[in-house]
């Protein structure tokens, strides 16, 4: 078993937060794990990728090749179109529908969705509002949108986000908790009728 994660997003939306997730819970769960992360100008709302690569052998290589990932987990929708290349012809592109608006000539927001929707194999998430209004909470409604496609379990998916939070107390704890729920109900009915 092989399955490699492209997630991308913008600085400060937490895409290695939610690598580090995955990751720990891979491994948790008893598979190889290699990741590989391109930080561009992320504390400057730039443009932020990893590579996560899980598999149940050794992994020769930190980078997925073009045309081999498994999903792309962008947290908004351009970022989630930049790297369509690494998309598997049976993969999945889960993206949050919610744009940031980070350049003066951001393209128009419908024509990104349209382009997603036209993939034959796409979730588009509310994270923002399934994350109770909340953009810090709004990777964790990602994950969760993930869940059922990943070959990790929702416990140790769970797990992960416990340690991860743990030491910013537990409100914060629970927030996370909350909206990974929300996002694996909403990847959860997808992934059933899909």
């Amino acid at each position: 078993m092989k399955y490699d994660v492209l997630l991308a997003g913008v600085g400060g939306q937490g895409v290695l937060s939610v690598a580090a997730i995955i990751a720990t819970g891979a491994m948790k769960a008893g598979l190889q794990v290699r990741q590989s992360e391109v930080h561009g100008m992320a504390q400057r709302g730039g443009a932020v990728q990893a590579h996560l690569r899980l598999a149940d052998r050794e992994i020769a290589s930190d980078l997925i090749p073009q045309g081999g990932a498994q999903m792309i987990l962008a947290m908004e929708p351009l970022e989630s179109l930049r790297y369509l290349g690494y998309l598997g012809p049976d993969g999945v592109l889960i993206s949050s529908a919610d744009p940031l608006v980070n350049i003066p000539d951001y393209p128009e927001l419908e024509g990104l969705l349209a382009a997603i929707r036209r993939l034959p194999r796409h979730l588009l998430v509310e994270a923002t509002a399934l994350a109770g209004g909340s953009t810090r909470a709004a990777n964790m409604v990602l994950v969760g949108a993930a869940a059922p496609y990943l070959p990790v379990s929702r416990e140790v998916l769970e797990n992960s986000i416990r340690e991860l939070f743990a030491g910013k107390g537990e409100g914060v704890v629970a927030a996370n908790l909350k909206a990974f729920a929300a996002g694996l109900q909403a990847g959860g009915a997808e992934a059933r009728a899909g």
